[in-house]
C-alpha cells in the first residue's frame, strides 16, 4: 500500500499555519467495532478539506465528534482553538453543521426557517430579519422565501440547510455529504457557495462519496479506511502515490511501430492495435524527453495520449473498495 503524504501547511513566515481543526490519536469504537483508530489532523483555517471514505469508514462519527455530538473514547480534539471535550460551549458558538440530510422544516416556509434559526442564536427581532434578509439574497431564496419548504428542489433545500447554517456567522463549518442525490446542476451550484465561503474565510470539512468534489474543492485530502487515515495531502500528491501512470503511443505505420518497440525499453506493446504504452508520471520533462527521442530517431506517432492515476485509482488502492463516486441512494456511515 503506498505510503501516506503528511503535509505541514505553514505561514509565509515559516511557522505552521493556526488550525481551525486538530485531531491527535482520536479514537471510538461502539462495542466491538472500531470506527476510528488514531486520527491526526491538522487543517489550516481558511481552507476545504475533504475526508473521504467508503461507507462505514467512521467519516460521519469524525464530524460528530468534532461537532460535540457524541464523545470519542480516547485522543485529544480542538476545533477553533476549543478542546471538544472541555470546552463544548466554545466549538459550538464556532461552527456550523449541514448533514446529508436536511435539517430543514417543511411544514414552514424558507423565511420561517431562518427566523427560527435566528431566534435560536438569540438574535434581536430586528438582527434576525437583516441576517435573514441578506442570507436568503445570496442563497437566491428570495423568491421563495414566502412559500413552504416543502415545496423547495432538493438543491433549494440545501442552499436555505446552509443559509441556516450560516446564521450564526459559524468561521467553521461541516458539510457531511452535502451534494448526496443532488442533480448535476444544483451539486455545481453548491461547489460555488462552498468556494465563496472559503473566499469570505471559512473553514471547511466536508466529508462527501464523490471523488470529483474532493478533487474540485479541497485544499486537503484524507482517506479513511478501516479506522485509520490511509493517505492525506494534496489531491496531485494523492494522485502519485499511486503507480500506473503512462504514456501511450499509437502508430498507423507497422515499420514505424516496430523501429520504435526495438528502440524503447519497458514498454507495454499490443502489436493488434500498433500502441505502446511508456511508463510515466506525466511531467513536462518526460513528455519532452519521448518527444525529442521520436524526433531524433525520425519515427513519428499518430497520436500521444497521457494518463495520470486519478483519485478513483487512488480511492481503489487504498482502501479496496468501488469507487463511490456514484451513490444510488443517501447512506449513513456507521454511526
Amino acid at each position: 500500500m503506498p505510503s501516506s503524504v503528511m503535509p505541514t501547511s505553514r505561514r509565509g513566515d515559516g511557522q505552521p499555519a493556526p488550525a481551525a481543526v486538530s485531531t491527535a490519536g482520536l479514537r471510538k469504537s461502539y462495542g466491538d467495532k472500531t470506527v476510528l483508530d488514531g486520527i491526526d489532523l491538522h487543517i489550516p483555517a481558511g481552507s476545504v478539506f475533504a475526508l473521504l471514505g467508503p461507507n462505514g469508514a467512521g467519516k460521519t462519527t469524525a464530524v460528530q465528534i468534532l461537532s460535540t455530538l457524541i464523545t470519542a473514547d480516547g485522543g485529544q480534539a480542538q476545533v477553533a482553538g476549543h478542546d471538544v471535550a472541555t470546552s463544548p460551549d466554545g466549538v459550538r458558538a464556532s461552527i456550523g453543521v449541514t448533514g446529508q440530510f436536511s435539517a430543514v422544516d417543511g411544514l414552514i416556509t424558507g423565511e420561517e426557517n431562518m427566523f427560527l434559526m435566528a431566534d435560536l442564536h438569540h438574535l434581536s427581532k430586528r438582527e434576525g430579519r437583516r441576517v435573514t434578509a441578506e442570507l436568503l439574497e445570496r442563497f437566491d431564496l428570495v423568491e421563495a422565501a414566502k412559500k413552504p419548504a416543502s415545496t423547495y428542489s432538493g438543491g433549494m433545500k440545501r442552499r436555505l440547510d446552509i443559509a441556516m447554517t450560516l446564521v450564526g456567522n459559524p468561521r467553521i463549518i461541516f458539510l457531511d455529504e452535502p451534494t448526496t442525490g443532488l442533480d448535476p446542476r444544483s451539486r455545481h451550484n453548491m461547489w460555488g457557495i462552498i468556494r465563496e465561503l472559503v473566499t469570505g474565510g471559512v473553514t471547511v470539512f466536508l466529508t462527501t462519496q464523490y471523488l470529483d468534489e474532493a478533487d474540485e474543492l479541497a485544499d486537503q485530502i484524507a482517506v479513511l479506511n478501516n479506522g485509520k487515515i490511509a493517505a492525506q495531502g494534496t489531491a496531485d500528491e494523492l494522485k502519485r502515490l499511486i503507480p500506473g501512470g503512462h504514456v501511450r503511443l499509437r502508430f498507423s505505420d507497422p515499420s514505424a511501430y516496430q523501429a520504435a518497440t526495438v528502440a524503447l525499453r519497458e514498454i507495454t506493446r499490443d502489436d493488434e492495435s500498433l500502441t505502446l504504452q511508456i511508463p510515466s508520471d506525466g511531467s513536462q520533462r518526460e513528455l519532452r524527453s519521448i518527444l525529442d527521442w521520436l524526433d531524433s530517431a525520425g519515427i513519428e506517432a499518430d497520436e500521444l495520449t497521457v494518463h495520470t492515476p486519478d483519485l478513483d485509482d487512488v480511492f481503489f488502492a487504498l482502501t479496496g473498495s468501488t469507487v463511490p463516486n456514484q451513490p444510488s441512494q443517501p447512506k449513513e456511515d456507521v454511526r
